[in-house]
């Protein structure tokens, strides 16, 4: 450890550095400086997690999903050291254990680690952690210019679960395809719904994994709850999907503002009012919930840190803009963006949208995914919408080709001109859609602006 400590004070002052420059929050960069220096200073401070680690992967709700797992085990008593910012590469991993690490690393401020990692860096980052627990949420079509197909990335986490499977507990969702059959070899703790009252009659246009992954056959549905997430079977193997021990029944979603259901696990059942809305977020409070009761807390814990939870940064949060209260909710690829329209539409009435469409590298330069989503279930209800960002345009030619009325759709690609558009363009609730570049654009314009401080909801 002596000879990482300059290293890891190095990274420190980088961060602090990045900080004092106004160029951000020091999240990532530090860990990429770390591992430059020592490329197993993750594997070496972690080392020093007297609690081990868990980590967190999928392609949709990891940060929500680790924020409800920080509120759990907060509450039966763990000091975390977590990537709570959302820097979920290697850097970023490496950033939250280096600013955890005191004394030249020797030790860390927590007891255990709790990570969010990228699906394309699941894999290094485990062998370095060598986690005590995994869970793995969903997969979903996403970024297909930097990831390819789904079923790449399910040859990496099957490669990682072969590997690791027998030393970490595995927690899985039961209802996705691709997931579930991951632990076929091991004993997995699955989750997931059984409310047949959310149920679709058939298979979304959005839905991925449509065939077996043992036989190739098509999966036949019983209940299709989110995308291609439900309960299904193979009709020429006998693959199914595994019966969950984390379950949520009698879900209730109320819009915009809160989602209830029942939990039921293997240590009792109990009713959570969930501050955050849609069943996207059903599902990443039922993998919080699992993969907290399979570090040990209990299901008291367990519901306190899920009905304590805040939105992560710009996942369902509210902000006041000019006396206007807005809610940020991120779309990034057609399923996540699916459920978010859908929650929309829950709040009934004419809606004011502010939709910002960007083709940067993190959100992947292809921004087809938007004809996919299916914006339909708003165009009748748009009162107005501005559409901003790198693709604006194409973002208003969809919506009118949903349905809107051009008539109220304008266009400003300009994101501060944008947000002036959409503020000034009426008096009620503002619903803001941003990818996920832009979402960080918007953090930084309102917190350049002071739009924010001391207003978040």
């Amino acid at each position: 450890m002596t000879l990482l400590a300059p290293k890891v004070a190095a990274a420190k002052a980088v961060g602090s550095l990045v900080r004092a420059a106004g160029r951000g929050g020091g999240t990532s960069l530090p860990g990429k400086v770390l591992t430059r220096l020592e490329p197993h200073a993750i594997g070496l401070l972690a080392q020093r997690l007297t609690h081990g680690s868990a980590v967190i992967s999928a392609t949709n709700g990891k940060t929500t999903t680790a924020a409800m797992t920080a509120a759990i085990l907060e509450r039966s008593g763990e000091t975390l050291v977590h990537n709570r910012a959302g820097a979920n590469m290697a850097g970023g991993v490496a950033s939250a254990l280096a600013a955890a690490a005191r004394r030249g690393g020797r030790e860390l401020s927590g007891e255990l680690g709790l990570f969010e990692v990228d699906e394309f860096w699941l894999a290094p980052v485990v062998e370095e952690l060598e986690p005590r627990a995994l869970l793995l949420g969903n997969l979903f079509r996403d970024q297909l210019d930097r990831y390819g197909e789904l079923e790449i990335i399910a040859d990496r986490w099957a490669a990682v679960v072969a590997a690791h499977g027998d030393r970490s507990a595995l927690v899985l969702c039961a209802d996705d395809p691709l997931v579930a059959d991951l632990g076929r070899a091991h004993e997995p703790l699955y989750f997931g719904v059984d409310d047949d009252s959310l149920a679709y009659a058939e298979l979304q246009h959005a839905a991925d994994s449509k065939h077996c992954r043992r036989c190739g056959h098509p999966y036949v549905y019983e209940a299709i709850y989110l995308a291609h997430l439900g309960r299904y079977r193979c009709p020429s193997c006998g693959s199914r999907r595994p019966d969950p021990a984390v379950v949520a029944r009698a879900v209730e979603l109320r819009g915009i503002h809160s989602a209830a259901f029942t939990l039921a696990t293997p240590a009792g059942s109990a009713r959570v009012e969930l501050p955050l809305p849609g069943l996207y977020n059903v599902y990443n409070a039922l993998g919080a919930a699992a993969l907290g009761l399979s570090l040990g807390a209990s299901l008291a814990a367990v519901v306190a840190g899920l009905e304590a939870v805040a939105p992560a940064f710009g996942r369902a949060e509210t902000v006041e803009l000019a006396g206007r209260p807005a809610s940020i909710l991120l779309v990034k690829n057609p399923a996540g963006a699916n459920e978010v329209l859908r929650t929309l539409a829950l709040e009934g009435g004419e809606l004011d949208l502010l939709g910002i469409l960007n083709d940067r590298t993190a959100d992947g330069r292809d921004v087809s995914w938007v004809w996919d989503a299916d914006w339909e279930l708003l165009a009748g209800s748009v009162r107005r919408m501005t559409c901003a960002g790198t693709r604006a345009a194409e973002l208003a030619l969809r919506m009118k080709y949903a349905g809107a009325d051009p008539a109220r759709l304008h266009v400003v690609p300009d994101l501060e001109a944008a947000l002036d558009d959409a503020v000034a363009g009426g008096t009620g609730p503002l619903y803001v859609l941003p990818t996920y570049t832009a979402l960080l654009e918007l953090r930084d314009l309102l917190a350049r602006r002071g739009d924010v401080r001391g207003h978040w909801r």
